[in-house]
């Protein structure tokens, strides 16, 4: 059981956390045809598009109400309504996400009430899904943003009325933030080897995969259809994937009385057992040859490498979704957690194997650790590693000194073997710099 500590600061001197909008937004990438926009000023969109286009290196559609100073004294029903029926008319999205910013969070503008009456005196808009989340900048982190969507999601779109006949083959996974357009991608490879069909919310992979459309457009063109979406009642099973998943599949369970099991990870050995068991009994198709091949290359893998990872001492500072999974793999393979920091208090953090987890920001994590033999954080903890001189493994958002982050993968028995080799070889080049 992990102690968890908040940092006795009253501001972030050097901040990990990301803004919940930028995890919204993300979530909402993973829908065809939608359009997120964002209520409040044109810097609050700006600074959560340009986050996401330096991660992913590639074009991010996001539109904004664009509050000014008196629309804000005023209010900003009349823009929200505007900024829907321009995108209608000039984007045509299949679906627009909805986010609120911190500044009309702090005014209080209703926004379930600007939506319930924009419909009453806008009925030509009763076929177009708007799926409101609130994201206040002030509180909360990029995976509560992404989560929070996520449900908002399955409330708005899913129908309702009639129960719906199940599909014996067809499985809802919602993917939690930790989880790349690559492993998305991988997912969805390993499930349908069993011969399942996987809805996928939201699915990354296709939208933010560096994939070239035949041709341009102002709405994502791949993802999570919104037929998939209203088909979701139909589905036998759902995956949480991420403990901050866990309440989106509560809500299926609770509407359509669908079962559901959470993976907190799907990295390591032990992880991905678990993982191909459930499908198998889902299914009722044994685990095909090729991932027991796979695991028996991981196993010889695990053995041959151990001695470059035992009583390593690692420091993280992940959101908690990713946290967890990390800590759990490289606690594997013998890894001494020298220090752990995080964004925000979740209940899963107090589980982790570990002695202590601090809630706080990159200033506490370069403080706690000065002794590490490695570092893994998104790309602002350079600085750090320069300074401490010890080498950084890059996880998380944002990172935007390496390429292909939209592609790469650590789940399954391939993607942790990649995982062990990346984070092998700096232990290694560290060793050999030793040597000489």
């Amino acid at each position: 059981m992990a102690i968890i500590s908040v940092t006795s600061t009253s501001v972030a001197v050097n901040p990990l956390k990301q803004s919940q909008t930028v995890g919204a937004v993300l979530a909402f990438m993973g829908l065809k045809g939608i359009m997120p926009l964002l209520h409040g000023s044109q810097g609050c969109t700006a600074l959560t598009k340009k986050v996401l286009v330096q991660h992913f290196r590639q074009t991010i559609p996001l539109s904004s109400t664009a509050m000014t100073e008196v629309a804000t004294i005023l209010g900003g029903e009349e823009r929200v309504e505007q900024a829907i029926l321009t995108l209608v008319q000039r984007s045509k999205p299949e679906i627009i996400g909805l986010c609120s910013t911190g500044l009309v969070e702090t005014r209080g503008d209703d926004m379930g009430r600007f939506v319930k009456e924009i419909r009453h005196r806008r009925p030509e808009l009763d076929y177009l899904p708007i799926v409101l989340v609130s994201t206040p900048d002030f509180k909360g982190t990029l995976q509560d943003g992404f989560a929070g969507a996520v449900e908002s999601i399955i409330r708005e779109i899913p129908q309702k009325g009639s129960k719906q006949d199940p599909c014996p083959t067809q499985i809802t996974i919602l993917a939690s933030s930790a989880f790349t357009p690559g492993d998305v991608q991988e997912i969805k490879e390993i499930v349908t080897s069993f011969g399942l069909v996987p809805i996928v919310v939201p699915d990354l992979s296709g939208v933010l995969d560096g994939y070239i459309e035949d041709s341009s457009s102002a709405i994502t063109a791949n993802g999570t259809t919104l037929a998939q979406l209203r088909s979701i009642g139909s589905s036998v099973f759902t995956l949480a994937l991420g403990d901050s998943m866990r309440g989106g599949a509560q809500i299926l369970e609770q509407r359509f009385n669908i079962p559901y099991e959470v993976f907190g990870e799907l990295t390591g050995l032990t992880a991905v057992d678990k993982f191909l068991q459930a499908l198998a009994d889902i299914s009722g198709v044994s685990v095909p040859d090729k991932y027991r091949r796979q695991r028996r290359q991981l196993q010889h893998v695990m053995l041959e490498n151990h001695f470059y990872f035992g009583c390593k001492r690692v420091s993280l500072a992940l959101e908690p979704d990713l946290l967890w999974s990390t800590v759990s793999f490289l606690r594997s393979l013998g890894v001494e957690i020298h220090s752990a920091v995080t964004t925000t208090r979740f209940p899963l953090l107090e589980k982790l194997p570990i002695k202590s987890v601090t809630i706080g920001d990159l200033e506490d994590f370069e403080q706690l650790a000065v002794g590490s033999d490695l570092l893994i954080t998104n790309s602002h903890g350079v600085a750090i590693a320069q300074r401490l001189k010890i080498p950084l493994y890059r996880q998380g958002i944002p990172i935007f000194d390496q390429l292909d982050h939209g592609q790469f993968t650590k789940v399954g028995y391939r993607g942790t073997m990649q995982l062990l080799f990346d984070i092998g070889n700096l232990f290694l080049e560290q060793e050999t710099k030793v040597k000489h």
